[in-house]
């Protein structure tokens, strides 16, 4: 930023100042004895633009316009992360992770041993960049102090939210709150969706299969080759839940000639985790690779101790209690070993197995998407996460002014190389953790040791997958290897996921995006991506599983039009076929033939009969020599293949649905009728909802699927954006900002983005509010 943009910006800031509206406190909302104050600018559909001189009050400001939005999410997931749920919402009843719930109880037990044992703790007395450095430090003070701020304001009794209002636990938090958030976030996809195996509290699921949650999210970073312009462009696709704490929230955060930054921010969190500054531009994707291990445990005779290189360590114990509704506790007993926590589930009188986490004590991330932020260019990002090496569970797909496109997966991943999985391997306790189970009885098994590591234990910058290019890099969850095809990724330790594996449809379809646009054969005009094709080619809503068998099913439909039931029926499909031969394989709104091809989908992966593998209906195989062309092709002569269409067909004719069924009628979020097709259908912007199609011809509500979405142009001129946050900016029903652009996503429309001071005062639907503690 030049020293004449630098000083418009603190001009402007004195003026919106003097203009605005002014909250004040009535006494001071402190932190290391400073005091806040902040700018927020809201402009169309409610997006604030936060402004102020330093951290501290650049967090109270977020803080407080975050409440406004959306406070009683935070709070009662702050209820979840003290261990309090069983005493305000009953033991029985699920929990609020959005990811993978689990009883009350078992979610309490989980996290007031997380704050027993004192992590959070260590790690703040710990100096950057193991532990938060000054800066991050002031954010999340300030971002308490501004949430309070606004509670004080307004009112428990007053807030606008029918959700909390006038409820006790939408009450006041600290500091400790948001770095619980940080670490749990961190641990999302390790220890924080284990805890049924960790507890054992009163699970029903704890002796079953541990489902891993599905992964989401598409990312391109296109570089100055396949742009028109020659400039660096990135299109950010993540696909996280939409209701909850994992939801995304919108922001622009400014310190005048320090830090600049828009994109998304996850719910509770006082960084950008998705966004792009004036000259960088970055996004993530979630990762293959493994974030923990197990270690089997040889037990000693007494079954209270635990072998480690012939000597005996003893088991130890955590109490931990849990308040309850009635005003009594109830406790529970937990066990530890030097791994980590010992899990309730696979226990014997001869072996246990331990939980080693390598995110158990990661609050670095945060700090990693600071100093991402202030990066002038892709070298500076890279020296971000060198330094911090926190990600915990996500790829980076970057570009910058340069139009260098740079792909990493420099996530946390625990230091374990093939030959000492092999060597080490025990068996599962259970089905679903069947990967990296080590030997816990021999010291030869630990995890190893990376010289740039920045802690032990974990794999550093220097063996990560990394990938440099001036056309594109892009990941739409596959593993690393097919980052770009024209160069593979290969040669890794397995523990970041494998090479040479099948593609999924989604990755397929997005690579084949790329493809088509760089060659002009999309029908979006000349080759090349400018913002507005991008755009287009982002919602083009394209089912790939279709193009890949439309013209095998059609042969099916001409050989075998009344095939058989799976309840021995036969079954007219000519007007099925009919439907699906005119549909033009994008799942629009009034897309004839998007759910019947769905419901005939789903069916064909179905196994034949309960504990036979699931049915693979490709004509055509994988090949790893060909990765980006198999598996194609429908088995049409497969009696599996007919039955499933005459069972969808059957369906659909049972329950009186038409044929014709779109996506408009049966997928809502909220009552808005959205676009778009699900994960194993191989559709890039997926939605996901929990339940299979309903005899009224209605899906569930949409729960998970793309959330924030972010197009963005990095030109010499400045950043040029579209975005869409797909449920909206507040989960408060009242609020005007609660689905309108919700709206825009049902018909295809963006949001443009407003980053440069002339933009955001150009805004005519501007408000101002300067806020202060």
């Amino acid at each position: 930023m030049t020293l004449r943009s630098r000083l418009a910006v603190l001009i402007a800031l004195v003026l919106l100042v003097s203009a605005g509206v002014v909250v004040r406190a009535n006494a001071p909302a402190v932190a290391g004895g400073e005091r806040y104050s902040a700018t927020i600018r809201r402009t169309e559909y409610g997006i604030p633009h936060i402004a102020a001189k330093d951290y501290g009050g650049l967090g109270f400001g977020y803080g407080y316009a975050f409440a406004q939005d959306n406070l009683c999410v935070l709070a009662s997931w702050l209820v979840t992360l003290r261990g309090e749920r069983s005493r305000h919402f009953g033991a029985t009843a699920m929990s609020d992770d959005p990811i993978r719930p689990v009883t009350n109880f078992a979610s309490d037990v989980y996290y007031r041993s997380v704050a027993d044992s004192g992590v959070v703790r260590r790690l703040l007395a710990r100096p950057a960049p193991v532990g938060p450095s000054d800066e991050l430090r002031r954010m999340v003070d300030g971002y308490a102090a501004g949430y309070n701020r606004y509670l004080t304001d307004t009112g428990v009794a007053n807030l606008p939210d029918p959700t909390c209002r006038g409820k006790a636990w939408a009450a006041p938090i600290t500091a400790t709150d948001i770095w619980n958030n940080l670490l749990d976030l961190n641990r999302m996809v390790g220890s924080s969706q284990l805890k049924d195996a960790i507890t054992g509290a009163g699970a029903p699921e704890a002796e079953g299969p541990v489902e891993r949650p599905a992964a989401g999210s598409n990312g391109w970073a296109l570089g100055r080759q396949v742009t028109r312009d020659g400039h660096g462009m990135l299109l950010a696709d993540p696909h996280f839940p939409w209701n909850g704490s994992r939801r995304f929230y919108q922001v622009q955060l400014t310190i005048p000639g320090v830090l600049d930054v828009s994109g998304g921010s996850l719910y509770g969190t006082p960084v950008v985790q998705i966004g792009h500054n004036a000259s960088v531009a970055w996004t993530h994707t979630v990762s293959h690779a493994q974030r923990f291990t197990l270690y089997r445990l040889k037990l000693a005779g007494d079954r209270s101790s635990y072998m480690v290189d012939g000597r005996a360590e003893p088991i130890g114990r955590q109490e931990v209690e849990v308040p309850l509704q009635d005003g009594t506790v109830a406790g529970h007993t937990l066990y530890t070993s030097r791994y980590g926590p010992v899990l309730a589930v696979g226990r014997t009188d001869e072996v246990a197995y331990a939980l080693a986490d390598a995110n158990a004590a990661n609050l670095r991330a945060a700090d990693e998407w600071l100093a991402m932020a202030k990066a002038s260019d892709l070298t500076g990002l890279r020296t971000a996460q060198a330094t911090h090496q926190g990600m915990p569970f996500v790829h980076t797909l970057a570009t910058d002014t340069g139009g260098a496109a740079y792909f990493a997966d420099a996530s946390v991943v625990p230091h374990i190389s093939d030959a000492k999985a092999r060597r080490c391997a025990k068996p599962s306790p259970v089905p679903g953790l069947e990967a990296y189970v080590l030997d816990g009885s021999t010291s030869a098994c630990l995890w190893g040791k990376d010289r740039d590591a920045v802690v032990p234990g974990i794999f550093g910058p220097g063996n990560q997958p990394e990938l440099t290019r001036a056309d594109y890099v892009t990941n739409s969850n596959n593993t690393a290897w097919m980052t770009n095809p024209s160069a593979p990724l290969t040669g890794y330790q397995g523990v970041w996921g494998k090479d040479r594996t099948e593609l999924e449809p989604r990755p397929r379809v997005s690579l084949d995006m790329i493809a088509q646009r760089l060659s002009g054969a999309d029908g979006l005009g000349a080759p090349g991506f400018t913002l507005e094709t991008l755009q287009a080619t982002a919602l083009a809503k394209r089912n790939h599983t279709f193009e890949l068998m439309r013209s095998d099913l059609l042969k099916l439909c001409r050989t075998h039009p009344t095939p058989t039931a799976s309840d021995g029926t036969r079954v007219n499909v000519r007007e099925a076929c009919g439907i699906l031969g005119k549909w033009d394989g994008r799942a629009t709104l009034d897309g004839q033939g998007a759910i019947l091809w769905r419901e005939f989908f789903t069916r064909l992966r179905r196994p034949s009969k309960p504990g036979d593998p699931e049915f693979s209906p490709w004509r055509v195989p994988f090949d790893p020599a060909h990765p980006l062309t198999t598996p194609r092709g429908l088995k049409h002569d497969s009696p599996a293949v007919r039955q499933a269409l005459a069972d969808a067909v059957r369906f659909f004719q049972a329950n009186r649905i038409s044929l014709t069924l779109t996506p408009g009628r049966s997928q809502h979020y909220s009552s808005i009728p959205l676009p778009g097709c699900t994960e194993g259908e191989g559709c890039f912007d997926r939605v996901r909802m929990r339940g299979p199609l309903g005899t009224d011809g209605r899906y569930p509500e949409v729960d998970t699927g793309s959330s924030f979405m972010m197009a963005v142009e990095l030109s010499p001129d400045g950043p040029r954006s579209r975005t869409i946050l797909t449920y909206s900016l507040s989960a408060d029903p009242t609020s005007a900002h609660h689905t309108d652009q919700t709206v825009l996503f049902s018909r295809g429309q963006w949001v443009t983005g407003r980053f440069t001071e002339a933009e955001i005062a150009a805004d005519p639907q501007l408000r101002t509010t300067t806020v202060r503690g």
